[in-house]
C-alpha cells in the first residue's frame, strides 16, 4: 500500500476515535440531564442508544485489527494503533456507565438528597473526558498529566458526596414503613450514581495514560 494511503488510514482512525468519544460524551450528558429533570423519555433514549455505541466500538476494533494485520506497523505507529484500541474500550465502558445513569433516571422517584451535587460531579467527568481526548487528538502530554491530577479531585468530591448521603440518612426523619422501601431504593441509586461517575473519571485517566504512552512511549500513568 502506498505510504500516503497508509498515513491517511491512520489519520482516519484518529478522527473516528474522536468522533466516538463525542457520541459517548453526548450520551453521558444526556444521562445526567435525565437524572436532573426526571425525563424518562430522555433516559430511554440513552438506554436504547447503547447498541449504537457497541457497533462503533466493533467497527473501530476492526480498523485497528486490519491496520496491524495488513500493515505490520512498528514503533510510534504501533503504539498509536494499540492506544486507540485501548481508548475505544474505555469509551465503550463510559457509554455503559451513561446507560446506567439512564436506568437510574428512569427508575428514580425523586431527588432524595438535593444537597448532593450530582450535576457538578458529572460536569467534572465531562471535562476530564474532553481533556483526555484532546490529549489523544493533539498529542498533548501536559493534558495527560492534568487529567490524572484532576482525578484526585473527583475522587475526593465523590467521597464527600457519599459521606453526605450516609450522614443525612442517619440524621433523617422517621418515615412510615410503606415509604422506607422506596426511599432506600432511591438512596441506593444515588450511591450507585456517585460510584459510576467516579468510574467514568477512572476511565478518562486510562485514556490519558494511553495517550501519554502513545506520544512519548511513557507508561508512567498506566501503572
Amino acid at each position: 500500500m502506498p505510504r500516503n494511503e497508509y498515513q491517511s488510514q491512520l489519520a482516519e482512525l484518529r478522527e473516528d476515535v474522536v468522533a466516538m468519544s463525542e457520541t459517548v460524551a453526548e450520551r453521558l450528558e444526556m444521562g445526567l440531564t435525565a437524572l436532573e429533570t426526571n425525563d424518562e423519555a430522555l433516559a430511554r433514549t440513552v438506554i436504547e442508544g447503547d447498541d449504537e455505541i457497541n457497533q462503533l466500538y466493533l467497527d473501530l476494533e476492526q480498523q485497528c485489527t486490519d491496520l496491524i494485520a495488513l500493515q505490520q506497523p512498528v514503533a510510534g505507529d504501533l503504539r498509536f494503533i494499540a492506544a486507540s484500541f485501548k481508548i475505544i474500550t474505555d469509551l465503550e465502558r463510559i457509554a455503559d456507565l451513561a446507560t446506567n445513569l439512564g436506568e437510574y433516571a428512569e427508575a428514580a422517584d425523586n431527588d432524595v438528597f438535593p444537597s448532593v451535587d450530582i450535576q457538578g460531579l458529572g460536569e467534572m467527568t465531562l471535562e476530564m473526558l474532553a481533556d483526555s481526548m484532546a490529549a489523544y487528538a493533539d498529542d498533548d502530554r501536559e493534558l495527560c498529566y492534568a487529567v490524572n491530577d484532576r482525578d484526585d479531585e473527583l475522587d475526593t468530591e465523590c467521597e464527600i458526596a457519599s459521606d453526605t448521603v450516609v450522614r443525612e440518612l442517619i440524621e433523617g426523619e422517621e418515615m412510615a414503613d410503606e415509604e422506607i422501601e422506596t426511599f432506600m431504593e432511591d438512596v441506593s441509586r444515588l450511591l450507585l450514581t456517585i460510584r459510576d461517575l467516579e468510574r467514568v473519571g477512572d476511565h478518562t485517566v486510562n485514556i490519558a495514560a494511553r495517550a501519554l504512552y502513545m506520544i512519548d512511549n511513557n507508561d508512567e500513568l498506566i501503572y
